[in-house]
């Protein structure tokens, strides 16, 4: 029986097609705490070993998980964010496997999930969403700016 005043959400067969062995029976925190590291609700659901599918039909269905997964995009952003900052403040532009890191393409993943970040920011905050959005713009500008002036830097080098 679910906790005292949980919601349980009926998943559908179609649904569960494409879970793994059967579910961990707290793969919605396993599912959070990844999405919270990689943004990524497919790999998400996949190292929760479930179907994507099943994410979204119970954060249709459950406002709580909903407000959960806005908190794990938001920390998501978070990651990106101070990520790309780190790598600029120490000039780390290689990746793991020697590639050059791609700043523009952090960049644009940060001004496409904003609104998801503002309405998660200003959810957890309690202030306006037009503040949350001025103080995203200011800091993926400066992020721009550092990545430009990078550029040129490296350019007036060689």
């Amino acid at each position: 029986m679910a906790a005292a005043g949980r919601q349980r959400t009926r998943i559908k067969k179609q649904f569960k097609e494409g879970d793994g062995t059967k579910p961990n029976r707290h793969w919605r925190s396993l599912f959070l705490d990844y999405l919270a590291e990689s943004s990524n609700v497919s790999e998400s659901a996949r190292k929760a070993n479930i179907n994507p599918s099943r994410a979204y039909k119970v954060r249709r269905e459950e406002p709580e998980f909903a407000r959960q997964w806005l908190a794990a995009l938001w920390e998501g952003y978070i990651h990106l964010e101070m990520e790309v900052l780190r790598r600029l403040r120490e000039g780390d532009q290689q990746t793991e496997d020697s590639d050059k890191y791609d700043f523009a393409n952090a960049i644009r993943l940060l001004n496409v999930h904003r609104e998801n970040a503002i309405r998660a920011q200003a959810e957890q905050r309690n202030v306006s969403a037009a503040e949350i959005r001025a103080s995203i713009d200011r800091k993926v500008e400066r992020i721009r700016l550092k990545v430009k002036a990078e550029k040129q830097r490296a350019g007036s080098d060689t």
